[in-house]
């Protein structure tokens, strides 16, 4: 049986900094062993979104944009945030138009996860897209962004190389691949 109480003990609180993303508190803890402490928690203020487009060739699309938070490029599979208010799905429909121009017929979630749950509360979901269907792409004024398609065992090889370490993107090729291995794509 798993333990469910918080064996933390939140002394005190304080906002640290907050903007239309993310907000940090700093708690006054004392730890499960009784220690005192210190805790920052980011805190998300959308839900991540995901969506790994896979078209009747089993290609896939890619986008790479220049992440000023690691100061390199990346590849990634098209994502973005998602009002916690709003159906997933529509997020998600969303940010694959914008990204890529593709409409998808066919929409399958396939993951949710935690994104570094030591110290952020934020969640992100995946969708699989099929059936898709080439419209123009409309990216973000904060988006620099070049779409990539590519078989997708060529994305599941750069997941393998290292030319893909997104979280989101990491794990929704490698769901992706076990997917196929288990016959259900």
């Amino acid at each position: 049986m798993e333990p469910t109480q918080n064996p933390w003990t939140i002394l005190s609180q304080e906002l640290k900094y907050d903007n239309k993303w993310i907000s940090v508190t700093e708690h006054q803890v004392l730890n499960p062993a009784g220690g005192p402490g210190i805790y920052g928690v980011v805190s998300f203020k959308n839900l991540a979104i995901g969506v790994i487009a896979l078209d009747d060739d089993m290609n896939t699309y890619l986008v790479g944009q220049y992440r000023f938070p690691l100061e390199a490029y990346s590849w990634e599979i098209p994502e973005g945030g998602g009002p916690y208010e709003e159906d997933p799905l529509i997020s998600a429909k969303r940010e694959l138009l914008e990204e890529t121009g593709l409409v998808a017929h066919s929409w399958k979630p396939i993951i949710q996860m935690h994104l570094s749950n030591s110290v952020s509360d934020e969640v992100a979901l995946v969708f699989l897209a099929r059936n898709l269907e080439q419209h123009k792409a409309t990216p973000e004024d904060t988006e620099d962004i070049t779409v990539r398609k590519l078989p997708f065992e060529e994305a599941y090889q750069m997941v393998k190389e290292y030319k893909i370490t997104d979280s989101i993107s990491v794990a929704a090729i490698q769901k992706i691949r076990l997917m196929m291995l288990e016959g259900e794509l």
